[in-house]
């Protein structure tokens, strides 16, 4: 593990040479998320910094977009169409909200653009909602799972209760992680629905606590998280054993909550400034484009997501969205956070996903060490397997 006491002495991130851009004009980039919302800690403005370093370690010209869909799958489709049409974006990145990152796809379906999906978890963006120009970059609900589920189910944590947001990612990592866990042995014992940017969480942490399950899953991300955390410690849910499993939990959301009401969590995650040198470099790196504060694997995904997209481009010497999108299949993944890491027929990025412990105060090192590294899930164990009866791009 990295000592976070020597980060300013850490190396900058060293990068190949990339090959030119030889299109007839520079590429136009879109960045769209949550702005100011639940999730603007773990994308938002930080997302937009990642494209920037992307675009100028690339070398290249291009142009950037901003905008905030404050988590209305409506809002999106207008606001990436309008880009499109007026505009001339080429590729959508991050997408936020996985209802937002649904119909984002869809809009870049029709119109024929790239979008590069490093914020929206749900696994359907693979499945049912598959794309030919839609790629899911950094993680998704069943990786989630995968490494969080079969981790606490091994520990003895065989029964759970949900506490799920309503809406689209809420749906899909309860779906999948039900799945994994009933596959390992373990069975759930019920759930309950709370809409999106919940403040209150007491009666369904009442409702999970009286289940007498093992293992209370939050299946909330962002602020939600953060509020039903502190909650659940406050509450005295853990005191008795009952484990909290968050099913998207960010290094961010971890600063939220503090580590006294955080300790002992697992998460599963695709980037940690801790795992190794190379994330550590670029940690470093971001963290001084960002006020001192590391990127999230949505922000770290954003970077490699809109660098492998140029690499491409370069090599197919257009912008075209079906010859960059072929030049995406065909060409290795290589980043700070991805070696070894390729793209599936279906648009899935096979990566190797890490499952975390959150560590207590006395354990910290420091500002933003936050975890102790469990294990390293390889891709073809992480994701689910490439099936064409869910997406017809498997085939």
């Amino acid at each position: 593990m990295i000592d976070r006491r020597s980060l300013l002495a850490a190396p900058l991130l060293a990068l190949a040479a990339p090959r030119p851009l030889r299109a007839a004009r520079a590429p136009v980039i879109g960045v769209i998320n949550d702005m100011s919302g639940a999730y603007a800690d773990l994308g938002g403005k930080g997302s937009v910094i990642a494209a920037r370093m992307a675009l100028a370690d690339f070398g290249g010209g291009g142009r950037i977009l901003v905008a905030d869909h404050h988590n209305k799958p409506d809002l999106a489709t207008g606001l990436v169409a309008d880009w499109i049409d007026r505009d001339g974006v080429d590729v959508i990145v991050d997408g936020g909200a996985s209802s937002a990152g649904l119909a984002i796809q869809e809009v870049c379906r029709r119109k024929q653009r790239i979008f590069l999906a490093t914020g929206p978890a749900t696994s359907d963006l693979t499945g049912k909602a598959c794309s030919p120009y839609g790629f899911h970059w950094t993680y998704d609900t069943y990786a989630l799972a995968a490494g969080t589920a079969n981790t606490l189910v091994r520990r003895g944590g065989t029964t759970w209760y949900f506490i799920t947001a309503d809406y689209a990612f809420g749906h899909s990592v309860e779906r999948d992680t039900t799945t994994l866990v009933e596959a390992a042995g373990g069975k759930v014992l019920g759930g309950v629905k709370a809409p999106i940017g919940s403040t209150e969480f007491s009666s369904y942490l009442l409702q999970a606590q009286s289940s007498g399950a093992k293992v209370v899953a939050l299946a909330v991300g962002g602020g939600d998280l953060v509020n039903a955390v502190k909650q659940a410690v406050e509450f005295g849910l853990t005191r008795g054993g009952t484990a909290l499993a968050g099913l998207l939990t960010f290094n961010t959301d971890v600063h939220g909550m503090g580590l006294a009401a955080a300790q002992g969590l697992v998460v599963t995650t695709a980037y940690d400034w801790g795992i190794d040198p190379a994330m550590h470099a670029f940690g470093v790196r971001f963290a001084a484009e960002n006020d001192g504060r590391p990127p999230s694997m949505v922000q770290a995904g954003t970077y490699g997501g809109v660098l492998h997209y140029l690499k491409a481009a370069g090599a197919a010497g257009t912008l075209d969205a079906d010859a960059v999108a072929a030049a995406m299949r065909r060409l290795p993944i290589d980043d700070f956070m991805s070696k070894g890491a390729w793209i599936r027929k279906d648009g899935l990025v096979m990566r190797t996903m890490y499952v975390e412990a959150v560590k207590s105060p006395a354990e910290s090192r420091g500002p933003w060490d936050y975890f102790s590294l469990l294990a390293a899930v390889p891709p073809e164990q992480a994701f689910r397997p490439l099936d064409p009866a869910l997406c017809r791009l498997a085939g």
